[in-house]
């Protein structure tokens, strides 16, 4: 395996000698991204950075056939590094089948890892779409929160990676009309409990994008709806997921001393709803309200179930969450942003303010914190503050 990913990082030169005879494109950023952290039960401050490589590329060889090949390699330095036991390993993407990741150095305080997160080729023809690889599915309408998103759900907090995690799996797309299809994706996996195989019917009616969605995740049945349209120019999305509750109750000591029960100890069809809005003003300020609801969702101790909803498939333990983003352009060139997110059952919270200003045509600069405060075990009271600045060369 080392072996295939060095020779295709071997073959980027001889890629760029031909692109201009060939049906070759690419494109990328680099970026620099100094952080401070403050941690829960930590009397000091933690310093890193980051520096963080793309290359994303696209072959053109017919005009059926589209290969993708996209790269990115991370270079950390710093003390969070240097305190995190198996770092390297929380920052590994994984995949079932081809690891196509390489650690470059895994030092004390240091660490280089350059992995392969797409990889992919297209087949069009005519009203079908066929797409074999390591490729994004988004199936999500709303922006914060997907649970219909059941391939490669979001995660708003993680905005250093603008291009989101991929899945290994073979895409079916059949377009019934311009803003239309029929798609059937399978993610096949090792372990049958780790495989996924679900349809979606995307319709348009009334100005509305509406999808249905049927399949498998994690050996249950699941069944979801969603819409995107807008109201009055507000725009005004939905997602509901509906799928079965698991057959096998967790047991966890930790649970039982805080008398909590598992997630997965609910007898009824696990529900989830995420329901979205926004609207731009003329002045260019901007407002986005998200809700996001479990039925199974926990109302204390939230913290405790983390993993354990991460495995369900679940966006959150809390029964309730509630987003709320402002943003305005204070020149063309300088935008603010202001997004927090809240469990109005215990209490806890996040709040991200975010400044972005274009210093040239491809250079970017982000200062942007992540405050997160609540009590012990409370959803958002385990994870601190940090404050972050980036530079971005885009090209």
């Amino acid at each position: 395996m080392r072996l295939k990913l060095l020779f295709l990082v071997l073959l980027f030169p001889f890629f760029y000698a031909e692109a201009q005879l060939s049906p070759f494109d690419y494109n990328g950023y680099v970026k620099y991204l100094f952080s401070n952290s403050k941690y829960p039960n930590t009397s000091e401050r933690y310093t890193d950075h980051l520096l963080h490589a793309r290359l994303n590329t696209r072959w053109y060889p017919t005009s059926s056939l589209t290969g993708a090949l996209e790269l990115r390699f991370r270079a950390y330095y710093g003390e969070t590094v240097e305190n995190t036991p198996n770092f390297l390993d929380m920052i590994k993407t994984k995949f079932d089948f081809a690891d196509l990741g390489k650690a470059i150095w895994n030092e004390k305080s240091s660490v280089g890892y350059l992995e392969i997160d797409r990889l992919w080729f297209d087949w069009a023809k005519n009203d079908f779409e066929a797409t074999l690889g390591r490729q994004r599915i988004a199936w999500g309408t709303c922006w914060v929160w997907n649970p219909t998103d059941i391939f490669n759900p979001l995660n708003v907090l993680d905005f250093d990676y603008e291009e989101r995690p991929a899945t290994d799996a073979i895409r079916l797309q059949y377009y019934t009309g311009a803003v239309t299809k029929v798609e059937l994706d399978y993610k096949p996996a090792k372990k049958p409990e780790d495989q996924i195989l679900a349809g979606l019917w995307s319709i348009n009616h009334w100005n509305y994008d509406f999808n249905f969605i049927a399949g498998m995740r994690f050996k249950r049945w699941l069944a979801g709806f969603s819409w995107a349209g807008d109201i009055l120019d507000a725009g005004f999305r939905g997602e509901i997921l509906m799928s079965q509750a698991p057959d096998q109750q967790i047991v966890n000591s930790v649970y039982q001393q805080y008398n909590e029960s598992s997630l997965s100890s609910f007898d009824e069809p696990l529900v989830t709803v995420s329901l979205s809005g926004d609207y731009t003003f003329p002045n260019t300020f901007y407002i986005h309200t998200e809700v996001l609801y479990n039925n199974n969702g926990k109302t204390s101790n939230t913290f405790l179930f983390s993993q354990e909803a991460l495995n369900l498939g679940m966006l959150s333990a809390a029964r309730w969450s509630i987003y709320q983003e402002f943003s305005y352009d204070i020149t063309p060139l300088i935008r603010g942003s202001f997004f927090g997110i809240f469990n109005p059952n215990d209490g806890s919270y996040a709040i991200v303010p975010s400044i972005t200003y274009s210093v040239l045509t491809n250079l970017d600069f982000l200062a942007i914190s992540q405050i997160f405060d609540g009590n012990p075990l409370t959803e958002f009271g385990e994870y601190g503050t940090s404050f972050f600045f980036r530079l971005k060369y885009s090209f």
